[in-house]
């Protein structure tokens, strides 16, 4: 049997912070009922990545942000890659090692200093072990990393990011890896319901808004942040560099002031998203690039702190079962699925530029 359709630009995060989670076993027939291909988990998890053997699903590791900074000394780097990395490889499909979570942001100036030159250095043990050709070495950002993010065109990475952004583009331009940003259009309705319309971040029908310094037309709120992204790095002087979004998604419940956080609008907007992502979209700057997306997340955790909204991002309960309904039939043998392309959003035509 085999997928009768798969979103190739499609993965989905396997967070891990609950103390109620089904094995690494169950999350590879989860993710296979879905037709996912790709996942990243936020560690090196020995367990998950022997259960991921053999299974020919691509899946991301992370340094963790208490980690890496010892991995600059390019010894324990190549430690850190020879204990982690090869021992699974070719078995298990590692595509890529996040180094950190949202570092330019975290306030932390020791994890700034040390964030690119631990790259470096994983990405020369790479070499040195013949595997660079195979994983990809990047860090995921907060879209806090922009001081302007609309309308897209003026999109700028904020002031006191100006030493560390051109070393951080150098080298994603040298080894040819993605920039990866987490972006979530919800907090952005969040916090401004008054004035965002729901239908724009939810990826429904709605007339959209056209920067007027490019007359290209955005549809949706997600597109439109990629593209800011793409403006602040060219801004750099850095145009060739792909983003990719290492995490989005929406929660099925928040508390009181968490206004949109409810379950029609998690199944809407991760639905309308996997649609898209099956038709291989680009966003209106970059059209014929699909764009690569991560969904975050597998599981509700629920052992993770802050707002009710942190616990409830998970497409499934850890006993397994669909939060909502997300547009995809699950056939009888674990490894085939197609995905229903009956979805609440509309393909947009996008002007010609």
């Amino acid at each position: 049997m085999h997928h009768l359709f798969v979103a190739e630009s499609l993965g989905v995060n396997y967070g891990q912070v609950g103390n109620n989670l089904p094995p690494p076993e169950k999350a590879i027939r989860l993710l296979r009922s879905l037709g996912i291909t790709k996942t990243r988990i936020y560690d090196t998890d020995r367990r998950v990545l022997t259960a991921f053997a053999n299974t020919n699903i691509e899946i991301i590791v992370t340094v963790e942000n208490e980690v890496f900074p010892s991995l600059a000394d390019p010894n324990q780097a190549l430690k850190w890659v020879y204990t982690n990395i090869k021992p699974y490889i070719p078995a298990t499909r590692i595509t890529g090692i996040a180094v950190g979570n949202e570092v330019f942001t975290g306030g932390s100036t020791v994890l700034l200093r040390y964030v690119v030159p631990a790259m470096v250095s994983i990405h020369n043990a790479l070499v040195k072990l013949g595997l660079d050709q195979y994983i990809q070495v990047s860090t995921p950002s907060s879209l806090a990393v922009l001081q302007e993010s609309f309308p897209p065109s003026a999109g700028c990475f904020r002031e006191e990011l100006a030493g560390i952004m051109p070393e951080l583009l150098q080298f994603l331009s040298a080894t040819r890896s993605s920039f990866w940003i987490n972006a979530y259009p919800y907090f952005a309705y969040k916090d401004n319901p008054e004035k965002i319309p729901l239908d724009y971040v939810l990826f429904n029908p709605n007339s959209g808004m056209v920067d007027q310094n490019t007359n290209l037309h955005y549809d949706n709120m997600l597109y439109a942040q990629v593209d800011a992204v793409t403006y602040a790095m060219a801004r750099m002087g850095f145009k060739g560099i792909p983003v990719m979004v290492a995490e989005t998604g929406w929660p099925s419940r928040g508390d009181q002031d968490e206004i949109g956080a409810n379950i029609e609008n998690a199944a809407v907007y991760n639905r309308n998203l996997m649609a898209r992502q099956t038709a291989n979209e680009g966003t209106p700057l970059r059209p014929n690039t699909k764009l690569e997306i991560y969904l975050f997340a597998l599981f509700n955790e629920n052992m993770k702190p802050g707002p009710t909204s942190e616990r409830n991002y998970g497409l499934f309960r850890p006993n397994a079962t669909l939060v909502y309904s997300v547009g995809v039939t699950s056939l009888p043998a674990a490894s085939s699925a197609t995905i229903s392309l009956t979805s609440d959003s509309t393909k947009v035509n996008k002007p010609t530029t």
